[in-house]
């Protein structure tokens, strides 16, 4: 049996472990730990540009949970991958190095487009029943969003710098935002999607997948479930509309409102709204172009495609 790898992916607002081994028939990856941690590395980062102190405490203990776990499973490779956050911190090499004095490699700070193809690896691998024709990747994310449009392989990926925790530290400060301060946020993402239309062909989707926690979150609640269940949530495919208006709910909760729902994790209460705004406006634009009606949603994203990359 081959040794398990381990991913680890740290983004804006969560960092991630998995650690897997290959499947007996060659096919995906058997899962023996998946863990999450919010620890909002990217917090303040896109006002000062800097990564804050306290963050970096917060992201290197996980870390080192983190490094028992793949010590305990006996993980000959791992690869840790930092993305938006890091990218844009002047500050990253102090995180950097703590990172490899826990686990003595460095993080790989990659470039959006990068992030972009592994997350469309993820997700298209573990929904094996997708109908034929392109699919288009959404991965919501803290600091940025990426598309990445394919079939088997992406041919085309574009990583924008708008984000859940980015966006609501730049606009959406009142609780619940305002509708001026949704107004300024959702200006941003509508330019920021009509440069990502230059470069990913929308109109000519059949199928679209969004993936990461403020997706999937939404996903569950559109399902009505109490409790989340990612047995539910992945590949789970609802009608654009109606995911339309629970993005719109979502948004205009205050963070009391968002937290009764305990399929909301308590460390995206404060941010989703952003996410669920960027999500709105990313389906309204794939459905004018495709007139596709339904999304799919999956569980996989990053961090199955950098685990797949080790084996």
């Amino acid at each position: 049996m081959s040794a398990p790898v381990a991913a680890i992916d740290c983004g804006t607002n969560s960092i991630r472990l998995l650690i897997a081994r290959p499947a007996e028939d060659g096919r995906g990856l058997v899962d023996l730990e998946r863990r999450m941690e919010v620890v909002r590395l990217g917090y303040g980062v896109d006002r000062t540009g800097r990564f804050d102190p306290e963050a970096i405490a917060r992201t290197l203990a996980a870390t080192r949970e983190y490094a028992e776990l793949i010590a305990r499973h006996g993980v000959e490779r791992v690869r840790f991958v930092a993305t938006s956050a890091t990218r844009d911190a002047s500050n990253r090499e102090e995180f950097i190095d703590g990172v490899r004095a826990i686990l003595g490699i460095a993080p790989e700070v990659i470039p959006g487009d990068v992030e972009a193809e592994l997350s469309f690896r993820g997700a298209v691998t573990t929904l094996g029943d997708l109908p034929a024709g392109q699919r288009v990747v959404v991965d919501i994310g803290g600091g940025s969003t990426e598309l990445v449009a394919g079939i088997d392989v992406p041919s085309h990926r574009i990583s924008l710098d708008i984000g859940s925790v980015r966006l609501t530290e730049r606009h959406l400060r009142d609780d619940p935002p305002t509708s001026e301060q949704i107004g300024r946020a959702r200006a941003d993402i509508e330019t920021m999607l009509d440069q990502a239309q230059l470069e990913v062909p929308l109109g000519a989707t059949t199928t679209l997948v969004g993936v990461a926690g403020t997706v999937t979150t939404l996903t569950a609640l559109a399902e009505g479930l109490e409790a989340y269940s990612p047995d539910v949530t992945h590949g789970s495919e609802i009608d654009i509309a109606a995911m339309r208006e629970v993005c719109w709910q979502v948004l205009a909760m205050s963070t009391a409102e968002r937290s009764r729902h305990r399929i909301i994790h308590p460390g995206r209460i404060d941010v989703i709204g952003a996410g669920a705004l960027i999500w709105d406006l990313v389906l309204a634009r794939v459905q004018e172009a495709s007139g596709l009606t339904t999304v799919r949603s999956s569980e996989h994203d990053i961090l199955d495609g950098i685990a797949l990359s080790l084996v």
